[in-house]
């Protein structure tokens, strides 16, 4: 420190200004953050506003009314409905049958395991219509799983219950890879100390380990429910497509477009955008509110 100024904000400007400019090039970690900066803008321009924008004016070539009638018909509600719907079960199923998949991958041993975990990817790796294709020989009424199905009165294939079946399928791996890795790094020694103190096996789960597994859970439930609203191939093999039924909004969009009906198709692609920012900027703030909860310290 040179003499005669006790902080740094005491020396002269000039001398100052270079004291900073010299303090924030030390604490920049990427190089070159202009050029970064002007890159992931470009990006997000070409690849993401744009094309939005584009979206948000092609429904108004038909006016107010015309976007009105598309937006409140019977058939346009009902594939919302459907889609929407099935799509936040779906990622609510998913989150027990993931954290149990996860639990089971990272604490115990067992013979597969290895091949298991990779098979968790697989509708990663999948083409869509190929998913489809298998879920579809699978439930269907001459199917393995869709004879067990009729046994017990149900019919999976060509139902929204298929349509649910592979909603579930391609959104559980969300949901295994966000917890996955909580569990992996999750401090044993909490756990063994939760247990001198007391608490039973039911005690620890819920008031130690889930709530620093709460932000992953909810993040890999939104990026299923977000994947799930918008699948298309995997799902109109086994959904019948029936309108008013089994119809998902992806596939009503398509048949409009078919119709060259453009206007109608972009204001339900344009529906479906602010209904999917709605629900993702709630599950963001509830993310948010779970992490700061979780944080040592943290009073509940």
């Amino acid at each position: 420190m040179t003499a005669g100024y006790a902080h740094p904000l005491e020396r002269p400007l000039p001398r100052r200004n270079a004291l900073l400019r010299g303090r924030w090039r030390e604490r920049s970690v990427l190089p070159g953050f202009p050029l970064a900066l002007g890159i992931t803008l470009a990006w997000l321009g070409a690849i993401v506003v744009i094309p939005l924008t584009a979206l948000a004016l092609r429904p108004w070539d038909a006016g107010l009314g015309g976007v009105w009638a598309t937006l409140t018909s019977p058939r346009v509600l009902a594939s919302l409905r459907l889609s929407f719907g099935l799509s936040a079960l779906a990622a609510l199923l998913n989150l027990p049958l993931g954290l149990t998949v996860a639990w089971t991958l990272e604490r115990y041993a067992f013979p597969g395991r290895r091949l298991l975990d990779a098979l968790v990817d697989l509708p990663f790796a999948l083409p869509t219509a190929v998913a489809g294709i298998a879920l579809t020989a699978l439930s269907a009424p001459n199917g393995p799983l869709g004879q067990l199905a009729a046994r017990v009165g149900l019919k999976i294939a060509y139902t929204p219950l298929g349509i649910f079946v592979a909603l579930v399928f391609i959104g559980l791996p969300f949901v295994v890879r966000q917890a996955q890795p909580v569990l992996a790094e999750f401090d044993r020694e909490v756990e063994e100390a939760a247990s001198t103190l007391g608490a039973t096996s039911a005690q620890r789960f819920w008031q130690v380990m889930l709530p620093a597994l709460a932000p992953a859970l909810t993040s890999g439930a939104s990026l299923a429910f977000a994947r799930a609203v918008g699948e298309y191939g995997s799902v109109i093999f086994i959904a019948g497509n029936m309108p008013m039924q089994s119809e998902i909004a992806p596939l009503l969009i398509v048949t409009k477009l078919e119709e060259f009906d453009y206007a109608g198709a972009a204001a339900i692609g344009l529906a479906m955008v602010v209904i999917s920012l709605a629900a993702l900027a709630v599950v963001n703030a509830l993310q948010a509110v779970l992490a700061a909860r979780s944080r040592p310290g943290a009073t509940t």
